[in-house]
């Protein structure tokens, strides 16, 4: 079906109509199919502008008619964006298989500290968000973090006309990040009319209940020389929060076994050391608190702290000798009993989210070819989580003396002849700690773009300048100060009264707390977690001055030469401010919320977590491209041939200059319907502000191992940034044939394509005793500088920051195919089949350091990069009505690679490198998605889709759970209506 002829049987079925025939190219390789423009097919489904040809394709600079680009580009348009009805078009893009180890709100639900929890980050190949490069219309888009990423929840949805995806290096052409590959949102920057989308969507567990309405408006004016474009959009998530202590997930899930890989710490008793179990107990602490050691261990209290025997399971007897230990139990684990401390359960499994998005696009057409433009965006996008039940304490001790301690148990002290003894606790008492994310984004991009005439010769040209602000306050609520928590369990009698036994303490209000149980005064809840938590402030800005050319000044053998070239400046700056008892009295003015406290530590890290620091730093970029595409064969008995380079030169203003560069080429066969293709590049990534310039954190060593004096020292660890760290590099490799447009086969396309990656310099950060060892070995000498272990001028210390020590090998292939068939067994409409798959041969990390091996993690299914993973669908339409079925499965899977299986009684010992396991297994899983939409007038289209209807279950993992692969959710079901005049 060719371009026009499905825009006149688009036109024929109504504007609101959802193209399911669009799907057709969705997710397919666009040089595997006609070209019409830069090197990508003509998007079907979405509503061309009249500029279209206008508009950059990621994967290259060069705009000419004809010209196919050497790398793999995969386009989803508005058609396969509307059919997937997610109320964030992150997750849509997130299915493609070669998008692995991208974040989202069910990834990162774990995090205090981080900042990232519900960011929304693609990761090409598993290569990691930050090598990933990210553009709105070409354009970079300021971070949402100080790792650089941007969240794609801050972007304009309704209006993204197409998104390419380029599967492979484009460092040459699009500048530093793009090591993965290049995600470009591409907006319809001449839309007119109204149009808007409402949807409602909630679980099977009646939970993660979703509302979403997009609004979207443009007209022309002036003669129809001025455009004006604008949209609006309000979404609102409300997540899936945790549980309540023990095994028991949110809305009754019932999958969640708390599966432990145990280290049983034996490493050659002929059995495996580490074993993975269900239901483990850790017999360190309890829900309402546990004696943990001494004559009284295995007492546990209840909420109104009544003290009973509790349960160990797996036939556990506590050992009484002195130690932790319990018999017939695992180190740290029994098996099964009493699970109602677990604190896992009370995990957020999805971030809640909302969003607020605003954009404005206003063109003038000051020439027949030529626009200037100005665009500006505001979005907001709130999240929260509960990163675990509780505040899990081990390892206090209690004195029997305390006035908390119930009768029965200062007995039971008497009797044994003991003044104290080991607790633990979850502290459900204390309730869930909570973090609060806000991010908020402004962006304002002024620009021209068009064509003129220069010695015979047309050139287009695309000038900008941008400027973005984005604003992160992380707020952390209900979590301890330690030490006051300390103050506050060691209780005394005093004058009649319970109190804090530290006279300090009882002078900076000191309130006594009593951990037996589950019922604390509000006094002492009030002073080891006060109203003023956690925070931090984050503004980060970015300007960028971008121009670029392109043109074809020469009439070649085989057809015309067709270069790009233009530069660019970049400047990246961030400023962070941060609490005073996280960042330390040392460090910030006493204030009325947060004053000053004796008890506290002046260095910081006083909350339990959520310690952020202060800090900031800047960097600029200067850069200069030049690409060129050479026709070589242009003929009947050869076919077309081309090849095709670029160059790049930055100047990092923290790293000095570095060189990128690509070569590739395509080759349409003689062979009806057959091109080749091929590239290999040197791509780059420099350190970003979060690497170079972190917020530092200072903690005491005290008796640190020294190896050039063979003596323990006390020493200051200062984690800090690393000025002098240098961008990363990759050798990028990708190779294929795609078959497309044949007269022989038509509807059908398909391609394969092989790629390779290989990271040099990889950023990676060091323990204290890993840079100390590296100096002393002398196998990495750039790290001498980063201590000083007998400083005669101040305390010793050792600078803990990232160095380029690292690296990353990875090497695949995709496979694509798809086809459409018209009036299928004489129906009208049309059936469309499509599916893309990548699989991962290998995923080799080697960190560098000495005693480590690298570690293949393609097939590990704890990670990101299954051996397989694909994306297939089935969808027919017509003029009234469409259907689709998706299909997504990865492949089965181990643990990790490094493990060896063996069985009791035949293992080999254990080492480092390779421990031995009982199983290393993991299973895949297949989802299956169902959607449907129904024209109920012209103008008007409902919809409906179902995400995971057989509501298959994540897989037990020993980290609780893998996000990044298994549905963590269940069942979804969404509906709305769309609507266009």
């Amino acid at each position: 079906m060719s371009h026009s002829n499905f825009r006149i049987a688009k036109s024929a079925m109504g504007p609101a109509t959802v193209s399911m025939a669009a799907l057709l190219t969705c997710m397919i390789a666009a040089p595997a199919m006609a070209q019409d423009r830069a090197g990508v097919a003509a998007p079907q489904g979405a509503q061309q502008s009249a500029n279209d040809s206008d508009i950059v394709v990621t994967g290259s600079r060069i705009k000419a008619s004809g010209y196919t680009a050497p790398t793999p580009t995969t386009v989803i348009d508005s058609g396969a964006i509307e059919a997937n009805a997610q109320p964030n078009i992150f997750t849509t893009i997130a299915q493609l298989p070669s998008l692995q180890g991208s974040s989202g709100t069910a990834v990162n639900t774990f995090s205090t500290s981080s900042g990232q929890q519900g960011l929304s980050s693609f990761s090409l190949r598993g290569v990691g968000a930050i090598r990933t490069l990210t553009l709105l219309d070409g354009q970079r888009v300021v971070g949402a973090n100080v790792t650089g990423v941007p969240d794609i929840s801050l972007f304009p949805q309704l209006l993204v006309q197409r998104v390419d995806v380029v599967n492979g290096g484009a460092s040459a052409s699009y500048g530093s990040d793009a090591v993965g590959g290049v995600v470009n949102f591409i907006t319809d920057t001449r839309f007119k009319g109204f149009k808007g989308n409402v949807q409602g969507g909630i679980s099977r567990y009646s939970d993660n209940e979703q509302f979403l309405v997009q609004l979207a408006a443009g007209t022309s004016f002036l003669d129809d020389r001025a455009h004006l474009v604008v949209s609006g959009e309000y979404a609102d998530e409300k997540g899936v929060g945790g549980g309540d202590f023990g095994i028991g997930l949110a809305g009754g899930r019932d999958w969640f076994k708390q599966t432990s890989l145990i280290d049983r710490g034996a490493v050659n008793d002929g059995s495996p050391r580490f074993v993975l179990r269900d239901y483990a107990q850790a017999y360190n602490y309890t829900k309402y608190g546990l004696i943990t050691s001494g004559p009284l261990q295995g007492t546990a209290f209840d909420q109104n702290g009544n003290p009973f025997q509790f349960n160990y399971g797996s036939g556990g007897v506590p050992a009484r000798d002195g130690t932790s230990n319990v018999r017939n139990c695992f180190p740290g684990f029994c098996l099964g009993g009493d699970l109602s401390g677990n604190v896992d359960a009370g995990r957020t499994l999805q971030s809640a989210i909302k969003r607020v998005n605003s954009y404005a696009r206003l063109g003038y057409d000051f020439a027949d070819n030529d626009e200037l433009y100005f665009t500006f965006n505001f979005g907001q996008v709130k999240t929260h989580n509960t990163p675990v039940g509780g505040m899990n304490k081990p390892g206090l001790t209690i004195q029997c003396a305390n006035p908390f301690v119930p009768a029965s148990i200062k007995t039971a002290c008497a009797t044994a002849g003991i003044t104290s003894f080991g607790y633990g606790t979850s502290n459900a008492a204390l309730g869930n700690t909570r973090v609060d994310t806000d991010r908020r984004q402004y962006r304002g991009v002024i620009g021209a773009k068009g064509a003129f005439n220069l010695l015979g010769t047309e050139w287009s040209y695309d000038n900008y300048f941008e400027h973005g602000v984005n604003f992160t306050a992380i707020d952390v609520s209900n979590i301890l100060l330690t030490n006051r928590f300390n103050d506050a369990i060691n209780a005394t009698t005093l004058n009649g009264s319970i109190v804090c036994a530290s006279a300090t303490a009882r002078a900076n209000g000191c309130q006594p707390l009593n951990i037996f149980g589950g019922n604390p005064s509000a006094g002492a809840l009030s002073y080891i977690m006060p109203e003023n938590g956690p925070f931090q402030r984050t503004r980060q800005t970015q300007d960028v001055v971008s121009v670029n050319f392109s043109g074809s000044p020469v009439e070649l053998w085989a057809g015309p030469l067709s270069i790009a070239f233009g530069a660019e400046y970049r400047h990246e700056f961030y400023k962070v401010r941060a609490d005073a008892y996280g960042m330390g009295s040392n460090f910030a003015p006493n204030t009325a919320d947060y004053p000053f406290d004796p008890t506290l530590l002046p260095g910081g890290n006083n909350w339990y977590a959520g310690n952020y620091k202060s800090g900031g730093g800047a960097y600029g970029v200067k850069e200069a491209f030049f690409e060129a595409d050479l026709p070589i064969i242009n003929s009947d008995a050869l076919g077309k041939a081309n090849i095709n380079g670029a160059v790049r030169v930055t100047d990092y203003s923290t790293s000095g200059t570095i060189w990128a560069w690509k070569v590739g080429g395509t080759w349409n066969l003689p062979v009806d319907g057959f091109r080749l293709r091929g590239v290999t590049s040197k791509d780059v990534r420099a350190p970003n502000l979060s690497e170079l310039f972190a917020a530092p954190v200072t903690t005491t060593l005290p008796n640190f191992f020294d190896p050039f004096t063979g003596r323990n020292v006390l020493a200051i660890q200062n984690s800090i940034g690393n000025a002098n760290l240098r961008p990363e590099t990759a050798r990028n490799t990708t190779a294929g044939i795609a078959f497309s447009g044949a007269s022989w086969l038509p509807g059908f396309s398909a391609s394969f394509d092989y790629y390779k990656i290989k990271i040099k310099d990889v950023i990676s950060s060091l323990g204290a005793g890993d840079i100390v060892n590296l100096c002393f070995q002398n196998v990495r000498p750039e790290t001498c500088s980063a201590f000083n272990l007998n400083n005669q001028q101040g305390p010793n210390f050792i600078n803990v920051q990232a160095f380029n020590l690292a690296s990353i090998d990875t090497s695949g292939f995709d496979i694509e195919a798809s086809y459409q068939w018209q009036r299928p067994l004489g129906l009208p409409g049309s059936l469309t089949l499509r599916g893309l798959a990548t699989h991962v041969s290998k995923f080799v990390t080697d960190s560098g350091l000495i005693g480590t091996i690298p570690v293949d993690s393609a097939g590990a299914n704890l990670g990101n990069t299954p051996d397989w993973k694909f994306l297939a669908i089935q969808s027919y339409e017509n003029d009234k009505f469409s259907l689709m079925v998706q299909e997504r499965w990865f492949s089965d899977g181990v643990l990790g690679h490094q493990y060896v299986v063996c069985q009791p009684g035949s293992c080999p010992a254990s080492t480092n490198n390779h421990p031995t396991i009982d199983q290393n297994f993991m299973p895949g899983a297949f989802y299956v998605d169902i959607g449907g939409t129904y024209n109920i007038t012209p103008q008007v289209t409902a919809y409906f889709k179902v995400d995971n209807l057989l509501d298959r279950d994540p897989a037990k993992s020993p980290y609780f759970v893998n996000p990044n692969l298994y549905d963590v959710i269940g069942r979804m079901y969404r509906a709305g209506v769309r609507f266009k005049f």
